[in-house]
């Protein structure tokens, strides 16, 4: 059966260094056809223009920092019968979209989403979740990696996450695409809703992995430090205000989680108390400006795509291992950029005699590189020291990741 084609809409807001990386990490993808639409602002549309990835994506200029606006513009302009998301400060492993289109040969099916690998790159960030009205997220219990229905409990949705997700064209369509009151926060969540209550069907991936690296943000230092919550306050509050929930004692709640957050920010020495204060009273701005922000904002644009498919042309297709001991990490940390750049997807691995906990992340040259202790772990649950040989512990990590990776 013939592959559908796929849009994958990229959101970028004044991080051109994280949207190259993240376009770096899409040009291994394995899919056959899948096109690249990219809405970014004017300091991300020059960095992508003096790239090779100004002949092969869709550039579309948005300054507003609005991201459901900004994927709204990108539905616009994709031509594919399926439409992908990630943020740009996410790394798609080479597989991603294989599992996560896959369940669309079921007609049923109209989302999809896949699993977030968090900052070590091997414990997961997100999994299987369901929402509710309230925007409260609950995890659901998951087994293998078979993509699969989640079931969920009266009043909720299947979660899933906007950084890692798939919806068939016309279904968007008929939605109305996402709603632009969702400036930042529970946009993909009210798409969830939404859904859930039209009857379409919702499929996980568990193989369909996207690394998320937290890039830092006009929300967020690069340490995870948080300096504004207002969107998050807002957005809670039209989430509320749009399914007929009381605002409170929702809103008490969300300040408790934030006010506990912060604290633990300011006890790790991530942010001064006075700083703590002050972010916390951008939460209470935004419960005060989402009261009057107007619920159900829609574009009238999304039916007919703006522009041709334009099919992207990856630049790494097969697949090569590489590793050794740390030690000579300068020279294979070379050889891995050199295979990437001549076309290769490359796994790295680099082992020092110890225990020490294993990180995975994707390389800007192109390359993917796992680091770590040949006697430690490398999942979190697993115990502290395994006594293996390098060979055979090198035989267990390309095992763990070989679905994801191809």
């Amino acid at each position: 059966m013939t592959q559908p084609t796929v849009s994958v809409v990229v959101v970028s807001h004044k991080r051109p260094e994280s949207l190259l990386w993240c376009l770096t990490a899409l040009a291994g993808l394995r899919y056959a056809l899948f096109e690249i639409v990219v809405v970014a602002d004017e300091t991300a549309h020059w960095a992508i223009l003096e790239t090779d990835f100004s002949k092969w994506v869709k550039l579309v200029r948005f300054d507003e920092a609005n991201i459901s606006a900004a994927r709204n513009k990108g539905i616009a302009q994709a031509a594919g019968e399926i439409i992908a998301f990630i943020d740009d400060d996410a790394a798609a492993e080479p597989m991603w979209l294989d599992h996560l289109i896959a369940p669309f040969a079921d007609d049923s099916v109209a989302v999809t989403g896949g699993y977030v690998r968090g900052r070590n790159g091997i414990s997961y960030q997100w999994k299987a979740r369901e929402v509710d009205g309230f925007g409260r997220a609950y995890p659901l219990e998951s087994n293998g990696n078979e993509a699969f229905f989640p079931s969920v409990r009266d009043g909720f949705a299947v979660k899933t996450e906007g950084t890692n997700m798939a919806v068939r064209r016309s279904t968007l369509v008929a939605l109305g695409g996402f709603d632009e009151a969702f400036t930042f926060y529970l946009d993909e969540t009210d798409l969830n809703l939404r859904l859930s209550k039209a009857g379409g069907q919702t499929a996980l991936c568990p193989l369909a992995e996207v690394h998320h690296a937290y890039k830092a943000s006009s929300r967020r230092r690069d340490d995870r430090a948080v300096t504004d919550l207002f969107d998050v306050g807002a957005s809670t509050v039209v989430l509320l205000r749009k399914y007929d929930k009381p605002l409170e004692p929702r809103c008490s709640e969300m300040a408790e989680e934030q006010a506990a957050r912060l604290e633990d920010q300011s006890h790790r020495g991530l942010l001064t108390k006075g700083e703590a204060a002050r972010v916390l009273r951008t939460l209470e701005a935004g419960f005060e400006g989402g009261k009057n922000r107007p619920v159900g904002q829609y574009p009238n644009n999304l039916e007919t795509p703006e522009s041709a498919f334009l099919p992207f042309q990856p630049t790494r297709q097969d697949t090569k291992i590489l590793a050794g001991r740390w030690r000579k990490r300068r020279k294979l940390r070379r050889q891995a950029a050199d295979l990437a750049a001549r076309g290769f997807n490359i796994s790295l691995y680099l082992y020092s005699l110890d225990t020490r906990y294993h990180h995975l992340r994707f390389d800007a040259a192109g390359y993917w590189e796992q680091t770590g202790g040949q006697f430690g772990r490398s999942v979190r649950s697993e115990p502290l020291f395994q006594l293996t040989s390098f060979r055979k512990r090198l035989e267990k990590e390309l095992e763990r990741v070989r679905q994801a990776r191809g």
